[in-house]
C-alpha cells in the first residue's frame, strides 16, 4: 500500500519536472540559472525552478493520503510555504538576501510547530532537554532545527542528483526506523517524500535538465527536517540522535562551512565559495579519474559518488536506532571521516586540518 500511494507523487513530480523542461522556452526569462558565477558547474543556462514540481507531488500527496499520514502532510503542504516561497522568489529575480531566506526557513518551523503542536523536546542530550522542557526554548529550537536543515540541503545542492540523492536516502532511512518502531504513519509519509525527491532526481540526475533551486531546495529540506522532528517526537525508542545521523553529512557540511568561513579573516557563513567537500572531490578525484568525459556528465558523476557520504551514516543509523550509544559512536566517526576526508582533499595526505581551515588565503586549484 505505501508502494502505491508513493508512486502517484512520484509521477505527479516526474510529469511536473518534464514538463518545466519541455516549456522552459515560455518561462526561461525569469527561471533559467547563469552558467556564470562562484559555485555555478553547468555548462548552458538551466532553469532552476524544481521546486515547483516537488510542490505538485507533495500536495498531490496530500490529496491521495488517508488518515493520519494526511493530517502530517498537510501540516507540511501549509507550513512549507514561506521557506518555498522565499526561495522561489530568490530563484525568479536573484534579490532576495540570505538572512530574509534563513527566516523565511525558520519561521516554516515555527508555523509546523503552531499547526501541529509538535517540537523537539528528544534529542538525547540530558542538559539540552532539560532546557527543551520549555516550551518556548523547545519552539525556537525546533525552528533552528527546520532552518538549519534547509540550508543544509541548499549547500549540498552543488551537483546533479546530490541534493535530490541525499534527501531521497535520509528520508528512506528514517522510514525504515519508523518501520522498525511500528510507526505505519510517519513510515508512509517518509517514503512518499523519498518518493516526490526521487521523481525530480530522475530528470536532475545525470545531465542537469533543471536544478531544484533554494525553492526546492529549502522545501525538501523542511521535508526531512520535520520528519526527523516527528520520528523521536512519535515514539520514545527513539532520539534525536537516530535523526541526527541519518542526516548526518548535509549536517555537518553546513556546520564545517560556517566554521570555516568564520575561521578565514571573518567571512560570512552566508558568502558562496567553492570550498565544500563535493567541489574538492570534483576538482580532485572526478575530473581525475573521468577527464575525458563531458562536464555534465562529471557533474552527475560527483553528486552520486557523493551519495556514498550520506548512505553510510543511514545505514548505520537504522541498524542501531534504539542503541543511543552506538548511534553517538556513529555520528562521531561520521565526523572524523569527513574531517579526514575534506583534508585529505585539500592537503593531499591523511591529516585532520584542512588546508581551508587556516588562516592564510590558500590558493584553490
Amino acid at each position: 500500500m505505501v508502494s502505491l500511494q508513493a508512486l502517484a507523487p512520484f509521477l505527479v513530480t516526474l510529469a511536473a519536472t518534464v514538463g518545466l523542461v519541455l516549456t522552459k522556452r515560455w518561462h526561461g526569462r525569469v527561471s533559467l540559472d547563469s552558467s556564470f558565477g562562484v559555485q555555478r558547474q553547468h555548462t548552458a543556462p538551466t532553469p532552476r525552478i524544481g521546486g515547483v514540481a516537488m510542490a505538485f507531488g507533495l500536495v498531490a500527496s496530500y490529496v491521495l493520503a488517508t488518515g493520519t499520514a494526511k493530517t502530517i502532510l498537510g501540516t507540511m503542504v501549509v507550513a512549507g510555504v514561506p521557506a518555498f516561497s522565499a526561495g522561489l522568489l530568490e530563484d525568479l529575480t536573484k534579490r532576495v538576501g540570505v538572512r530574509f531566506r534563513l527566516f523565511s526557513t525558520m519561521a516554516t518551523g515555527m508555523l509546523a510547530w503552531a499547526i501541529s503542536g509538535t517540537a523537539m523536546q528528544d534529542t538525547g542530550l540530558w542538559g539540552l532537554d532539560s532546557l527543551l522542557g520549555y516550551l518556548p526554548i523547545a519552539v525556537a529550537f525546533t525552528a533552528f532545527v527546520v532552518g538549519g536543515v534547509a540550508n543544509a540541503i541548499n549547500i549540498i545542492d552543488g551537483f546533479n542528483g546530490l541534493a535530490a540523492g541525499v534527501a531521497t536516502i535520509m528520508l528512506t532511512a528514517m522510514g525504515c526506523i519508523a518501520v522498525g518502531v511500528g510507526d505505519a504513519d510517519v513510515a508512509q509519509v517518509a517514503f512518499i517524500l523519498a518518493s516526490i525527491a526521487l521523481g525530480f532526481g530522475t530528470i536532475n540526475w545525470p545531465w542537469g535538465k533543471i536544478f531544484m533551486g533554494d525553492g526546492g531546495a529549502y522545501l525538501l529540506g523542511f521535508l526531512v527536517a520535520w520528519i526527523a522532528i516527528l520520528l523521536p517526537m512519535r515514539n520514545a525508542e527513539v532520539n534525536g540522535w537516530a535523526t541526527l545521523l541519518a542526516c548526518a553529512y548535509p549536517v555537518l557540511e553546513v556546520l564545517f562551512s560556517i566554521y570555516r568561513k568564520i575561521k578565514r579573516h571573518g567571512h560570512h557563513p552566508g558568502q558562496p565559495d567553492k570550498c565544500h567537500l563535493h567541489h574538492f572531490l570534483h576538482r580532485r578525484v572526478i575530473r581525475k579519474v573521468f577527464p575525458r568525459a563531458q562536464r555534465d556528465l562529471q557533474n552527475g558523476l560527483t553528486g552520486s559518488l557523493m551519495w556514498g557520504c550520506a548512505l553510510l551514516p543511514a545505514i548505520w543509523s537504522v541498524g542501531y536506532y534504539d542503541n543511543t550509544p552506538m548511534l553517538v559512536v556513529g555520528f562521531f566517526i561520521a565526523v572524523i571521516g569527513y574531517a579526514a576526508t575534506f583534508a585529505r582533499l585539500t592537503q593531499f595526505v591523511w591529516c585532520f586540518q584542512a588546508a581551508t581551515l587556516r588562516r592564510r588565503n590558500v590558493a584553490v586549484t
